[in-house]
Formats: C-alpha cells, sequence, structure tokens
C-alpha cells in the first residue's frame, strides 16, 4: 500500500498493488463536490488510466457527497455551464479502464447522485438517500444523470424521478436496480473490497475488455465484441487458464 493523501484532501487516496479506495472527504459540507474535489478526481483518473486498477469510492462522515458545493454552483455563469467541470470528470471516471464501485452511506444527492452513476457497481447501507433535486434550484441535472440515470432503471423511472426531484431510499434503491446490494455500515467496504476481490481473481485483459465492449454504443456491436475476442483469443493469459482448467478438470 503506498502513502495516503494527506487529511486536509478533499479526496483521501489509499493505493495497493491490485486496487484503489478514494474516499470523499469534505465531512464538514457532507462531502459537497466543489472545484477541488473535481480537480483530485481528475489526478486520481490519471492515474488509473497509467496503472489501471479497480476503484472503490466512498464517502467519508456517514454521506456519500450530499451534492456539488451550492456556495460554488451558485456564481457558475452560462461559460461555466458549457464547460462541463463535473460532466468531464464524471466521465473521465466512467470510461476507466477497470471497474469503479460507488460505496454509498448516507446522501447521494445531486452531482453526488451522478458521480455515483458513472460508477459500474453501487452497493449501499440502509440509509442511503439518493436523488436529483437540481429543478428545485432552478438547474437540470447535467452532468450525466439526464442520460445515465436511464440507462440504469430504465426511462419511465429515470424521468419521473428527475422531474420531481424525489430522494429514493435504500428499498426502493435496491428494487428498482439503482444499487446492486444493500449492507450494514461496518459491513460496506469489505462488501466492496469482495466485489474487487472476484474482480482481481479474472483476467485483467477480459475485464477491461468486458467493461469496454459493454460501455459501446449499440450500433457498434457485434463488431466491437468480436475484435476484443479476437485479442483475448490470442491472448498467452486465455491458453494458460483454459489449460488450467482442463487439467483441474481431468483431474
Amino acid at each position: 500500500m503506498s502513502e495516503p493523501s494527506p487529511a486536509g484532501d478533499p479526496l483521501l487516496v489509499e493505493s495497493y498493488g491490485d486496487r484503489v479506495v478514494a474516499t470523499l472527504h469534505r465531512p464538514h459540507k457532507r462531502n459537497a463536490i466543489d472545484q477541488a474535489t473535481i480537480d483530485a478526481l481528475h489526478a486520481l483518473c490519471a492515474e488509473l488510466e497509467a496503472a489501471p486498477r479497480p476503484l472503490i469510492l466512498t464517502g467519508a462522515g456517514g454521506a456519500f457527497a450530499a451534492g456539488a458545493d451550492i456556495a460554488e454552483l451558485r456564481e457558475r455563469r452560462a461559460a461555466d455551464a458549457l464547460r462541463g467541470i463535473n460532466a468531464h470528470a464524471f466521465i473521465r471516471l466512467a470510461e476507466l479502464p477497470m471497474p469503479v464501485i460507488a460505496a454509498i452511506d448516507g446522501y447521494a444527492l445531486g452531482g453526488g447522485a451522478e458521480l455515483a452513476y458513472a460508477a459500474d457497481i453501487r452497493i449501499a447501507t440502509p440509509s442511503i438517500a439518493i436523488g436529483n433535486p437540481e429543478t428545485g434550484l432552478g438547474i437540470l441535472a447535467a452532468a450525466g444523470a439526464g442520460w445515465r440515470l436511464k440507462e440504469i432503471v430504465g426511462g419511465a423511472r429515470a424521468i419521473e424521478l428527475l422531474l420531481t426531484g424525489r430522494t429514493v431510499k435504500a428499498e426502493e434503491a435496491l428494487r428498482i436496480g439503482l444499487v446492486s446490494s444493500i449492507h450494514e455500515p461496518a459491513d460496506l467496504l469489505p462488501a466492496a473490497h469482495a466485489i474487487v476481490d472476484r474482480i482481481v481473481r479474472n483476467d485483467p485483459a477480459a475485464t477491461i475488455a468486458t467493461k469496454r465492449v459493454f460501455r459501446a454504443p449499440r450500433d457498434h456491436h457485434p463488431a466491437v465484441d468480436l475484435e476484443a475476442q479476437a485479442e483475448l483469443f490470442e491472448s498467452p493469459e486465455k491458453f494458460r487458464r483454459m489449460t488450467d482448467f482442463l487439467e483441474r478438470r481431468d483431474r
């Protein structure tokens, strides 16, 4: 494990040999996402693009992220909106080569919800409260909710949530597939690590290919699937793993 980030950073990053854990760390603001947090997310993405590993993303102090920092957001104007400050950071996170697991405790609202939607897998505690109340603040959810949420829960459910701005709690989040499992707070990070344990036992190249193909546009299939499979079919790791499987079966 490498040295963690300084305690005053808005994102505490712990790098292990086969994974990274990043904790949103503005507990006095319920981890509201400000420019410093966005800058830290970009730095983290650069690290994981250069050395791909699964990422566990969570929040400190019983909250994931209670939204964007409203004090900063209030002062932003049209030019800031067109820069896509949060949107581009979340796209970069979603496009990381290896899987991202969001471990959500408590509030994940507004930009915090959109950050969670950018993850590949979301798990939560019974206290999760996730949603997009942006229209109540005179803006829209423009950092991914408008397209990612319908991919996660379906169009009819997504538009109802976006137009009402209501908050989804644990039972409903699990039922509609917004999260894949619910865990007590003490078990949340262990559950996230257990998911990563399963992932890292697999071939990294196959995992990266699976994520890339899964996220490809519909009209790129089946070509993108077949091209990725062709590369993997020539991989020495494919031969090694299949040989091991056959030898175990024949014992």
